[in-house]
């Protein structure tokens, strides 16, 4: 970098940082003397002394050189630069999170004003569905127009999982692993006993969908996205019990709430089942194995076989292995 008497330098450097012509000059010129007064520095870039205190002030400020007693110091460009950057790359991230926050915040507003305009419209655009086959079908095409979905879908009762489970779930387990839907869903832990329901879990966890259990989930409700809701004819009442006739409403209102109602009960509920080594644990105890004989059956030592049953129980939420078999039963892990 060089100058000639007050030329700013030719990189330009500092300038893109932020630096004004003449604090560059002032900061090119403290680096080739290194060290020199403030009158060696105005002669320099030939300036009077009074005109270059508060270029000087600013480069002090922001590292570029120190003041020692009388004399200025040049600090390594490397370091101001460095420095500098930093600064603007904070800056920068600050404004990104900014940006971030107002998009999110225009969703959010987004939301409150469809919910507006439906109460304004003096009501919500509802269809009848009837027969689980319109039902569970109809989903899948909702979520084909705009995929990825996110689908929530709380069941209530052991028989609507089972008839799900033997005739409708292969379609949405298809859709789950094509990336059409994001699923995650609630059932009740008895239906947890039934064979057909525990391949259907293990399916939809491959597929990437989510599956949680819960001893008592208080109705059927399902929601898509932001704006899609569908709602039994009676809450609370399992849908064969009304011949699969439910309500689907296209309005954020309803998709929020019900929405909102999820995620209360998606954090009340458990996993349905632990990692593989401790279920075999379990399975084997419950058996009337001791810990050396369920080491020799699985080809581990007694300690892995300890940790696993610590594992188990930390994931059923039991403090003794005998509560834990009884949990592991009730949610049909054995």
């Amino acid at each position: 970098m060089s100058t000639t008497g007050n030329a700013v330098p030719r990189t330009g450097t500092f300038e893109s940082l932020g630096l004004s012509p003449g604090q560059a000059a002032l900061y090119a010129a403290a680096l080739r003397l290194h060290r020199a007064t403030p009158a060696e520095l105005a002669e320099a870039v030939d300036r009077p002394a009074g005109d270059v205190l508060d270029a000087l002030d600013t480069l002090v400020r922001l590292g570029a050189v120190d003041r020692r007693r009388e004399e200025v110091v040049a600090r390594h460009p490397a370091a101001v630069i460095g420095r500098l950057v930093a600064e603007r790359l904070d800056r920068m991230a600050l404004e990104s999170r900014r940006l971030d926050e107002m998009i999110a915040a225009a969703g959010r507003l987004a939301r409150h004003y469809d919910t507006g305009r439906d109460w304004r419209g003096g009501g919500l655009p509802v269809e009848r569905v009837s027969g689980a086959g319109a039902l569970y079908e109809g989903v899948i095409g909702h979520a084909l127009k705009a995929p990825p979905a996110d689908l929530v879908m709380a069941v209530p009762d052991h028989r609507t999982v089972v008839r799900f489970a033997n005739t409708h779930s292969a379609q949405w387990i298809r859709a789950a692993a094509d990336g059409v839907v994001r699923l995650r869903a609630i059932v009740p832990h008895a239906a947890l006993s039934s064979p057909a329901v525990r391949e259907m879990y293990e399916r939809f966890t491959a597929a990437g969908a989510k599956l949680r259990a819960l001893d008592e989930v208080p109705s059927w409700f399902l929601a898509l996205g932001d704006g899609t809701a569908w709602l039994p004819v009676q809450w609370g009442v399992p849908l064969p019990d009304n011949a699969y006739n439910c309500c689907v409403v296209h309005a954020p209102a309803a998709a929020g709430a019900l929405r909102a109602l999820f995620g209360e009960l998606w954090a009340r509920a458990a996993p349905i089942s632990p990692r593989s080594g401790a279920r075999q644990v379990l399975r084997l105890a419950a058996q009337g194995l001791s810990d050396d004989a369920v080491a020799r059956r699985l080809g581990v030592s007694v300690r892995t076989v300890r940790a696993r049953f610590a594992e188990a129980m930390a994931e059923l939420g039991t403090q003794s292995r005998f509560h834990a078999g009884v949990e592991a039963a009730r949610r049909g892990w054995l």
